[in-house]
C-alpha cells in the first residue's frame, strides 16, 4: 500500500508543473490512497507493537529504528498530501498571484511528499522483509 499511495502522489505531482492544468480527480485520488494507507498502518500499529517490536528491536534494532522512522515520515507524507490538497483547493477559488502561489505550493508539496513516500516505502519493505506478522 505504501508503493502505491507513492506513485499515486507522483501523478498530481506531475500534472500540477503546469499552473493551469486541471487535476480535481488525481489530487483527490492520491490524498484518499494516502490517508487509506496511514489508516490502515495506524490500524495495524497495535498488533505490531504487540507481538513483533520488542523482538525486534532485541534482535536487530537498526530494523527498529527503521520502522519508527518509516513511521515519523508516513505522518510528513500525510501532512504535505492534505496542505498539497488544500492548496489545490484554495488556489481554486484564489486570483492573481495568490492563485499562481498557492498552484506552486500544491505541485511542491504533492513532489515532496512523493519523494519522502517513495523512501517510506523502502524503509518498510526492508522492515517487512526482515518480519512481518
Amino acid at each position: 500500500m505504501g508503493w502505491l499511495a507513492a506513485i499515486a502522489l507522483l501523478h498530481p505531482a506531475i500534472l500540477l508543473r503546469r499552473r493551469e492544468r486541471r487535476a480535481h480527480l488525481s489530487v483527490g485520488l492520491a490524498t484518499l490512497t494516502v490517508t487509506f494507507a496511514c489508516s490502515l498502518g495506524v490500524g495495524i500499529y497495535g498488533g505490531y507493537r504487540e507481538k513483533l517490536r520488542q523482538s525486534i528491536f532485541k534482535e536487530t534494532p537498526w530494523v527498529g529504528y527503521l520502522f519508527e522512522r518509516k513511521e515519523h515520515l508516513a505522518f510528513g507524507v500525510l501532512m504535505l498530501a492534505w496542505a498539497g490538497t488544500l492548496a489545490y483547493v484554495g488556489a481554486a477559488l484564489a486570483q492573481g498571484d495568490t492563485r499562481a502561489s498557492l498552484r506552486r505550493a500544491a505541485h511542491w508539496s504533492f513532489l515532496v511528499a512523493a519523494a519522502i513516500a517513495v523512501i517510506t516505502a523502502i524503509l518498510g519493505t526492508i522492515v517487512a522483509t526482515y518480519k512481518t506478522f
